[in-house]
């Protein structure tokens, strides 16, 4: 049993020429230069033979004989240019014939047409520039053509017309400028059509009208600059649709009309200038939509309305797309990624993103955002990723993201933040979510220039005390006032007033001594900070005509620079400041006790050395006079 069991091992290993590689069922690969034609003494039964990067320009009349249960041939990466008109009558049982990446500039008439149990015929990669419907006649088993690579330039209106079965048509990557009408109307099972990158201008009308088993059209990559009215309406049963990259500026009304299975269109990288009100017909599976690389201005508030089951919009890079509509985004329960990045967009409406509730991921980075509505991210209760990097925002509010409670990945790098008072509550939620904002680091304060290059997070709510107790308004475009209640004390408080300036390379400033009318309050009351209700200008702006101070936080110091008056305060907080002394002075007492500690110490060892000291001179002394006490009694 044993030897049975090995022996067709044994046979067929005895049967491999040395440049191939077999396997006991039957497969058979052949590889190396050395090889000018189908290797001898293969295996009987050898059913699937692969020649790859072989030296091999041509197949012979009888290269392939004696081959009777070869159902698959292969020869690729091997500079064919020749095929005999005969070479394949003597294996007619052939169920897959690939001769990829060839140079094969032509194909004799009628080269298969023994055979016609043929499924799979792949052409790719050659030179070929012309294909006569001889060639391809008899194929009616053909499932699977692939023509792809090529430089063919027109093909014939009949080349298909014995081709019933055929279900994948491969035809991108050649030079084809125009279709005729009918040459695909007898593909009534094709389900895979592939046009890409050639060079079609136009779409006859009624082009694809017998493909009612299509189930994916691509079209990207040409040069198609206008498509006829109802041009995919008999295509019910299409899934995928590629219209990228063309020459479309604009689209048929209707034209998307009648293709509920589909789930991904691509429209972007054509100059559109506007689309029509009535464009997208019902299309509740669509998953996947490419919009981007446009020149639109503006969209149809309608325009996704019925690709309830949207998953993944990409909207972006239209550089002249200004505003969009609030109900846009109306009709999309299911959209997970919204792609609104590298547009001209200036403002959102508020209610813009409102029903997104299954919305994941939202770029709205590198626009031209100046703002956000405080509720516009309300509703988006599964985001976990918001990019606003590159906009000119300069503050947020500070409850924007509080029912954001699944966001993980915020950006808010590029913006001009201006770190004023109107800051102070988003600066905190930053400060309470910097494990949030990944690019923490590098959104930094713009304005004003005293706060230049801090970053959001390292604001404290300290620094912004004077924001709820002083204001700082505007009676006029050049008039700046800092006032607070003081107590009186029977006389009228005096106002240093600055006049204007003239800021030179050596400014020369001018002050002078007057007096202002002052709020006067009862003696024995104590002060009161009054708080007047107006514009606030945080910007350090030049003193082009005056300022009053009457009395306000204590002054650490102010200068001059380049026409600019700096005036840097530190806030009042009682509370901080008592703490602050009372651990001064308990620090100065604990050092003044470890200081007497210290010299009690010194004192203490001071007399315990001299008291050793004593006792040990009259331990000696007494020694002494025992010895001359002993040499006396000798004596």
């Amino acid at each position: 049993m044993l030897l049975l069991l090995i022996l067709p091992h044994l046979a067929g290993s005895e049967q491999c020429p040395a440049v191939c590689s077999c396997t006991a069922d039957g497969g058979v690969e052949c590889v190396g230069p050395s090889i000018t034609n189908i290797p001898e003494h293969l295996p009987v039964h050898t059913y699937l033979l692969q020649l790859n990067r072989t030296n091999m320009k041509a197949i012979y009349e009888l290269s392939l004989e004696n081959r009777d249960l070869l159902l698959r041939f292969s020869l690729t990466f091997s500079h064919l240019h020749t095929i005999h008109p005969r070479a394949f009558y003597t294996v007619p049982q052939l169920k897959s014939l690939k001769l990829s990446f060839n140079d094969l500039s032509s194909l004799p008439d009628g080269v298969f047409r023994p055979l016609t149990s043929l499924q799979q015929l792949y052409l790719d990669r050659n030179e070929l520039e012309k294909i006569s419907p001889e060639a391809l006649e008899s194929l009616t088993g053909l499932l699977h053509l692939d023509l792809s690579s090529n430089n063919i330039l027109s093909l014939d209106a009949n080349i298909f017309k014995g081709l019933t079965n055929l279900t994948i048509i491969n035809l991108g990557r050649n030079s084809i400028r125009e279709l005729p009408p009918t040459i695909f109307h007898s593909l009534t099972q094709l389900r895979l059509l592939s046009l890409y990158d050639n060079k079609l201008e136009v779409l006859e009308p009624g082009v694809f009208d017998k493909l009612f088993s299509l189930e994916e059209l691509k079209i990207h990559h040409n040069q198609i600059v206008r498509l006829p009215a109802q041009l995919f309406w008999t295509l019910w049963n299409l899934k995928t649709l590629t219209l990228s990259s063309n020459k479309l500026q604009e689209v048929p009304a209707k034209t998307f009309y009648h293709m509920p299975k589909l789930s991904k269109l691509t429209l972007y990288n054509n100059p559109l200038l506007s689309l029509p009100n009535m464009l997208m017909g019902y299309m509740p599976k669509i998953e996947e939509l490419y919009l981007y690389s446009t020149n639109l201005t503006a969209v149809p508030g309608n325009l996704f309305a019925n690709m309830t089951g949207l998953q993944r919009l990409n909207l972006h890079f239209n550089d002249q797309l200004r505003e969009l509509p609030s109900e846009l985004f109306c009709c999309l329960p299911h959209l997970q990624k919204l792609s609104l990045k590298s547009n001209d967009l200036h403002v959102l409406p508020p209610v813009l993103f409102s029903r997104l509730t299954s919305l994941a991921m939202l770029h709205l980075n590198d626009n031209k955002l100046r703002t956000l509505p405080d509720a516009i991210f309300n509703n988006l209760s599964s985001v976990s990723t918001i990019d606003l990097q590159r906009n000119h925002l300069k503050s947020l509010p500070g409850n924007i993201f509080f029912s954001n409670r699944r966001l993980r990945v915020l950006t808010l790098s590029g913006n001009p933040w201006d770190c004023n008072c109107d800051i102070k509550g988003f600066a905190k939620w930053v400060r309470q979510n910097e494990a949030l904002v990944i690019d923490r680091r590098d959104a930094m304060c713009h304005s004003p220039m005293y706060q230049s290059l801090r970053t959001l997070g390292s604001l404290r709510d300290e620094e912004f005390h004077s924001c709820d107790s002083t204001t700082v308004g505007s009676n006029s475009p050049t008039q700046y006032h800092v006032s607070t209640l003081i107590p009186s004390t029977g006389s009228t408080p005096t106002s240093i007033t600055k006049p204007p300036t003239t800021t030179a390379k050596a400014a020369t400033t001018t002050k002078t001594l007057t007096t202002s009318p002052a709020i006067i309050t009862p003696p024995d009351t104590e002060p009161v900070l009054s708080i007047k209700t107006s514009r606030v200008d945080h910007r350090s702006p030049p003193f082009n005509d005056m300022m009053v101070v009457e009395q306000g936080p204590e002054f650490v110091h102010h200068n001059h620079h380049r026409g600019w008056v700096y005036v840097w305060t530190l806030p009042m907080n009682v509370a901080l400041t008592g703490f602050l002394m009372t651990c001064h002075i308990l620090l100065v007492a604990t050092g003044l006790l470890l200081i007497f500690a210290a010299m009690y110490g010194m004192h203490r060892l001071n007399k315990v050395l001299r008291e050793l000291k004593s006792e040990d001179r009259e331990e000696k002394q007494s020694v002494a006079l025992g010895r001359m006490q002993k040499c006396h009694d000798v004596l």
